[in-house]
């Protein structure tokens, strides 16, 4: 049962945040060339938008994890924001967002004990904003046309 002795009224909006994560992936397709299998990081120039970043952190089987963030600079000093790491699975064709902060990334975002509200309030919040954000990448011209790979520095 979704009832939870933790005051959750009502279920949580699973089917609304998995829906939010199938569109996320289906952006993403349309950034995402087929070298991304080949390739541990990609960037996509666009004129008048920074240069976005695709850095791959992990891959498995079924799942590819990443990051992607805009990379501005200042001569010889980049900066990256916002830095979203993204969980890609290949098979249920569906994407999250983990966090969009660097300190976020490795910082366990489940447990047993956490209570489910707030997971799935900090889950769902996350991934609309990717989703926003995918939009707006999508909308400047960012695609599959504009991603290449590249052999410049990884992010730390």
């Amino acid at each position: 049962s979704f009832f939870q002795p933790n005051s959750l009224r009502k279920p949580p909006a699973l089917k609304r945040l998995q829906q939010v994560q199938e569109e996320i992936f289906r952006q993403l397709h349309l950034l995402i060339p087929d070298e991304f299998a080949f390739h541990d990081l990609l960037v996509s120039r666009v004129s008048g938008s920074p240069d976005l970043r695709m850095d791959v952190l992990e891959r498995h089987n079924y799942t590819t994890f990443f990051r992607l963030t805009y990379e501005f600079r200042d001569g010889e000093q980049k900066s990256y924001a916002p830095n979203a790491h993204i969980r890609f699975y290949h098979d249920v064709h569906i994407a999250e967002a983990t966090s969009f902060n660097v300190g976020q990334g490795c910082l366990r975002t489940a447990h047993p004990s956490y209570p489910v509200r707030q997971i799935m309030q900090q889950a769902s919040r996350r991934n609309r904003a990717l989703d926003r954000w995918l939009d707006d990448i999508l909308k400047q011209g960012h695609s599959v046309a504009t991603m290449r790979a590249s052999v410049d520095c990884k992010i730390n």
